[in-house]
């Protein structure tokens, strides 16, 4: 079995899987009497442990909707438990926010007085007023907000609530008036103020988190497990404090205190510190890093329990260790097939090593023997990393293949109708290809090959022995053949010279095409014809709605009625089964689909996306794209596509100890079997989730041991196996198991499980389910300290889930599952939902609370201070928006660079030059001759390399430009209300008030 076969005992058969949707829902309810069938198409697994004891979303009526009941959901609250909205509180929290920038002229200016780090205000906490408050359900904006298309046309007013722009009455909520906050310390359990002798420093320890003591007897590495009691964190959390605005019986919040992520998000940490062995967490990061012991445990946690798992993540200290073990074979234990790690034990003198994994007691191979010193340990330990380090990556012998591995193979797949021509599409992609011929991973094994279509398909002929390409055109697309099979793929070195001619030629070639059809499917069936001998990367740069031959689609995005209906959700799955097929025939032989999407028009991404999603692709999403606007953008992404190291023809397992398995994978790959992921091609910038689920008791053993294997090929052509190991403790107390909660990885999972449902379901019972979840999952942690404190109108928490609530508001305002039809394009919403399936956990975090930060004070500082470059985060609040300022909002994928209409004129002059009066949509940012630009291009290039996994283009954005600033600002910030979705000061205390009831 020390073949593939050992990772995949089904390798090259593939179950036909039935049709489903692109994310591959977990969440599609069985009907009643309906018998279980196995759905190996799906990602996902079978729902169990937490995820059985869902929740029911609370119902939603609007008014422009005929009212529709849901369809039966596995999510169900007590009847009991309606979902409110709450006028605004105020509280205190650890993570306080820099001082905020003078407001708009004509605007209450709210002041906060200043605190050093670590020093905390006290003043009295105030009982909580609570009123009745009507129930008000969280809803879909108002259907008359249209939405707005790219090309930032039509005078669309933006409902708002921002300084210095006029509001109307919201018919959602009230805001309680503005008046100057006090600060309230937060407190534990009942325990009133500190004394005032109290120091700072003591207090800024007595809220929140408290590491635990180090494990007792940690032994040494490479001879076992750490063992020893785990020490009990103490009942300790953070709180706060809710208070009455004087003369008002609303209860408020002061929104300076709330927790936010201003530091920036922090990776975890607290496994490493109790298991320094472990892997870094960015290669696997669990929702909690106490496992539960028990399947009661499990039913109270509420949040996914599970992993983020990036097996290719750039490492954050330096290489991962490479090792051959061609002599001796590749140490593995012979039932569980794990592989030697540092948790594995050695005894009877070195010649047994017991797994970690099974216990299973094995020999030692004759030639890894070595001898164990008086602490147990081998004497070779130090000159085995595989024994010391929780990341390596071996070399595979030869019976790890089933076949030679193969070169690295780019093929392209470009629509060349007219719009591609027009939007300087192809141009654009002809030089980058070119570009990049040099840098293509694999040289001098490296293979390429060229298709375009549109009404008909064009092949290309370029085998070194010509000059010039051949094209060949095949117009029958009922009965697709290859002409010259053996031609069109051809070895980049050899044939250099005939590729550079061609896409040289290739812009010219169509400039005068007027062709407005697109054979895309017959062309996608040719491509998979030409490249299924050998696998590899096919790149698909699609301009036009399929409409000829096999795979056509049709309008289908702008039914307005199936809005707010059970018909809704249709719209976000698929159409045609044959991309599906498409995507189960290419992965079964290898090939890995990424898609550009370009159009101005619907292209139906709903369908072309499952090309990536079931391929461990990626979906690019240009909408309305014009060279002279997105050039860069594209230039970049393709680039990086095409250069960056890859890992072909790879698989994927996660291994993991008795009593724990893993019933459900959510990303983009295809299941292969119940627990290996078939991922063509893999890179740093591919993430994948699971959940987790008990089989059993645990209480047998005090940790808990997971192993990531990537079997491999690389570019050089060497067959490898990348492996990850963690340990993690099995606890019996469910407040530990809160307290060692990663958010990050939480909301990672639960942003994959929300999109999966919205493929089944409404948007709102998909947002609806996410919030339930933050209230069972605070309401339970509440609970356990209900009888010994007095806890009064406080919101508590563990320090781990202090920005839970955030970013569970911000998962909610996400393009993939804000409001309804007038929100976002359909293409955009499906295109964002592949983009989030596949994050990493930082980008996914920057992506749903985005970096703003203040730079013209910067800029204007003289030269010998502009090194000092102050990159704090402001609150993503439009209260955080000076209108003297100049403002850089970034997500990860965008820049909006927001000008102030207070700003001083010369500072736009100097950035902008000429333009700077002109209409900001036609305004390219570039670098110009003077010190100030130079300044925001060099702090622009910065921003860009922190993460380079995307290109961030730049929109520039005038105060009260309407309705441009609503469309890529306003709309965006998260910590506001904006269309009819909650503000995080409303959402926070809605949440507090559904937790304390039934609590």
């Amino acid at each position: 079995m020390n073949t593939m076969r050992a990772e995949d005992p089904n390798y090259g058969s593939i179950p036909q899987r039935p049709a489903g949707p692109p994310f591959a829902a977990a969440y599609r309810p069985t009907p009643p009497g309906a018998p279980q069938t196995t759905a190996p198409f799906l990602s996902s697994g079978p729902v169990v442990g937490s995820e059985a004891s869902g929740f029911r979303p609370t119902q939603t009526l609007n008014s422009n909707i005929p009212y529709m009941p849901p369809p039966p959901s596995s999510y169900g609250p007590p009847a009991a438990v309606p979902s409110q909205h709450f006028p605004t509180p105020q509280f205190s929290s650890t993570v306080q926010p820099p001082p905020l920038r003078p407001s708009a002229p004509g605007q209450p200016v709210l002041t906060s007085p200043f605190k050093p780090p670590g020093v905390h205000l006290r003043s009295s906490p105030l009982s909580l007023h609570q009123p009745q408050i009507p129930s008000v359900p969280m809803g879909s904006p108002p259907q008359s907000v249209s939405h707005l298309p790219s090309g930032m046309s039509g005078p669309q007013p933006f409902p708002s609530t921002f300084p210095g722009y006029p509001s109307r009455p919201s018919a959602v909520l009230t805001h309680p008036p503005p008046v100057q906050p006090a600060p309230f310390v937060t407190h534990q359990g009942g325990y009133g103020p500190p004394p005032p002798g109290t120091s700072a420093h003591l207090l800024s320890h007595q809220r929140g988190y408290v590491h635990p003591p180090p494990v007792a007897q940690m032994q040494q590495q490479g001879s076992g497990p750490p063992m020893g009691t785990l020490q009990g964190l103490t009942e300790d959390f953070s709180s706060l404090s809710l208070a009455s605005i004087p003369g008002s019986l609303d209860p408020g919040l002061d929104y300076k205190v709330l927790p936010r992520p201003l530091d920036g998000d922090v990776e975890p940490n607290s496994l490493a510190e109790m298991y320094p062995m472990n892997c870094h967490s960015r290669y696997l990061c669990l929702t909690t890093s106490a496992i539960p012991n028990s399947s009661s445990l499990v039913s109270k946690w509420h949040l996914p329990l599970g992993a983020v798992v990036c097996p290719l993540a750039e490492a954050p200290d330096g290489e991962v260790p490479v090792l051959n073990f061609s002599a001796t074979g590749i140490v593995r234990c012979r039932r569980c097939r794990t592989y030697v790690n540092p948790y594995v034990t050695f005894t009877d003198g070195g010649r047994k090593w017991r797994c970690n994994i099974c216990s299973l007691l094995n020999d030692v191979p004759g030639d890894y023997f070595a001898h164990l010193d008086a602490g147990g340990r081998r004497v070779d330990l130090n000159e085995r990393p595989e024994l010391t380090k929780g990341s390596v990556e071996f070399i595979a012998p030869a019976e790890y293949m089933v076949r030679a591995p193969m070169p690295p193979l780019y093929f392209f797949l470009i629509d060349v109708s007219i719009s591609a021509i027009r939007s300087g599409m192809l141009e654009v992609v002809a030089q980058t290809i070119k570009s990049c011929l040099d840098r293509l991973p694999g040289f001098p094994r490296t293979q390429i090959g060229f298709i375009t279509f549109d009404s008909s398909i064009h092949f290309y002929n370029m085998k070194s022995s010509l000059m010039q390409p051949q094209m060949m055109v095949v117009s029958d697309l009922d009965d697709i053949f290859v002409p010259l099979p053996d031609d069109l793929l051809v070895n980049l070195s050899e044939s250099r010279s005939v590729v550079d001619a061609f896409v040289d030629s290739l812009p010219s070639m169509f400039q005068d095409n007027v062709n407005v059809e697109s054979a895309f499917g017959p062309a996608l069936k040719a491509a998979f014809m030409v490249m299924h001998k050998l696998g590899g990367k096919l790149l698909i740069f699609q301009n036009t709605l399929p409409s000829l031959g096999v795979g056509r689609l049709r309008l289908r995005g702008d039914d307005l009625r199936a809005y707010g209906t059970d018909k809704e959700q249709a719209l976000r799955m698929p159409e045609d089964p044959f991309y599906k097929q498409m995507a189960a025939d290419c992965t079964k032989y290898q090939i890995a689909v990424n898609v550009y999407a370009f159009s101005d028009k619907y292209t139906d991404i709903a369908s072309l996306g499952t090309l990536a999603k079931y391929t461990g692709g990626q979906v690019y999403y240009y909408p309305s794209f014009q060279s002279s606007i997105h050039q860069e953008k594209l230039r970049h992404e393709l680039a990086r596509d095409l250069t960056r190291e890859t890992a072909w023809e790879s698989v994927l397992r996660i291994r993991c100890g008795k009593g724990v398995k893993f019933t459900s994978y959510h990303g983009n790959f295809m299941l292969r079997s119940t627990d290996l992921l078939a991922l063509p091609a893999v890179d740093c910038d591919k993430a994948y989730a699971m959940q987790l689920g008990l089989e059993e008791a645990l209480l047998t053993a005090q940790t808990v041991y997971f192993q990531v294997a990537l079997l491999y090929t690389s570019s050089s052509g060497e067959r490898r196996i990348r492996v990850h190991t963690a340990a993690a403790p099995i606890v019996t107390d469910l407040g530990e198991m809160y307290r060692r909660a990663d958010t990050g990885a939480i909301i990672s999972l639960l942003s994959r499980l929300a999109i999966e449902k919205t493929l089944s379901y409404k948007l709102e019972e998909a947002r609806n389910s996410v919030q339930q979840r933050i209230v069972k999952a605070l309401r339970e942690y509440r609970n356990l300290y209900a009888v010994q404190h007095r806890l009064g109108g406080r919101m508590i928490y563990p320090e781990s889930l202090k920005l839970l609530p955030l970013y569970g508001l911000a998962l909610c305002k996400s393009i993939p599952l804000r409001g309804g039809y007038a929100d976002a394009q359909l293409d955009e919403r499906c295109a964002a939902g592949y983009t989030m399936m596949s994050l990493p956990v930082k980008n996914l975090l920057k992506l749903l609370y985005p970096s703003l930060v203040r730079v013209d004070e910067y800029l204007l500082k003289a030269s010998s201070q502009a090194d000092e470059l102050d990159t704090s985060r402001l609150p993503v609040t439009a209260q955080s928006l000076d209108s003297r300022g100049l403002y850089i909002y970034d997500d990860g994928l965008h820049f909006v660079i927001w000008f102030g209409k207070m700003l001083p004129p010369d500072v736009a002059m100097n950035l902008l030059g000429e333009d700077f009066a002109t209409d900001l949509s036609k305004v390219n940012l570039c670098e110009r001759d003077s010190e100030l630009s130079r300044k925001l291009m060099k702090m622009v290039k910065k921003f860009r390399e922190i993460d380079p996994s995307y290109y961030q283009l730049c929109h520039l954005v005038r105060q009260g430009e309407q309705p441009r600033e609503g469309f890529f600002l306003l709309q965006n910030l998260v910590e506001d209300q904006v269309g009819g979705m909650n503000g995080y000061v409303d959402w926070i205390l809605q949440i507090h008030r559904q937790v304390q009831q039934n609590a």
